[in-house]
């Protein structure tokens, strides 16, 4: 990681940046403001710092990327995330996610499955000044002594919904999940209408990295 200093270049790459997702049709202003704040080149090695504010994923280590800004934005839109909200994330990565979602009011409890992933991010985070609850576990189980979970957002292609991240929702919440066996995901947005019901949507392919299935040892 880089020293933590935001400069009046990055301000205008993250302004920019905004535009663009914009342009690609990313409407919630509340979202677009999170990606504005949050210093994305702070998760960047500095040979890569150039790369930060460009729409694009980069890899993270422990095979795993920082995804692509639109993606971050779409997801997190698709969330209707409101301030106060108890936000469950399946898979921390870098952490820039988890941000987004603090810098818009989330209380954020997160899983990350890789180890040197979750020792990194949840020093890292803290030294930016954002403060979630982190955990080191097998997502497909989710959080069930935390529950339940105002929305809950899985951040890596899953080859099936859980069964026990539904039943960690309350009811009136909001599952955003990618998917699929494949490279391509299907991103679909379960809103809970009643116990054991739910409204689902398919909302567009996206590719993400795949979700482990073996338990956190």
């Amino acid at each position: 990681m880089n020293e933590l200093k935001d400069t009046f270049k990055h301000q205008g790459l993250r302004r920019a940046l905004v535009k663009e997702l914009r342009v690609k049709g990313i409407r919630d202003d509340e979202v677009l403001k999170a990606i504005e704040k949050v210093p994305r080149h702070y998760f960047f090695d500095n040979a890569l710092l150039e790369h930060a504010y460009q729409d694009k994923a980069f890899p993270i280590g422990a095979g795993q990327t920082i995804s692509q800004p639109y993606t971050v934005a779409y997801q997190t839109q698709l969330l209707q995330v409101d301030p106060g909200l108890k936000v469950l994330e399946i898979g921390t990565g870098s952490g820039y996610q988890t941000c987004i979602l603090l810098e818009m009011g989330a209380r954020v409890y997160t899983i990350e499955r890789q180890k040197l992933l979750f020792d990194k991010t949840k020093l890292f985070l803290p030294e930016m000044g954002y403060r979630a609850h982190f955990f080191y576990g097998d997502g497909y189980l989710g959080l069930p002594r935390f529950a339940p979970f105002d929305r809950i957002l899985v951040t890596a292609g899953a080859p099936y919904v859980p069964e026990d991240l539904l039943k960690q929702l309350v009811v009136g919440g909001i599952l955003v999940i990618p998917v699929g066996e494949g490279a391509v995901q299907d991103m679909k947005v379960y809103t809970k209408v009643a116990d054991n019901q739910f409204n689902i949507k398919s909302m567009g392919a996206f590719k993400f990295v795949p979700m482990l299935s073996e338990k956190a040892r």
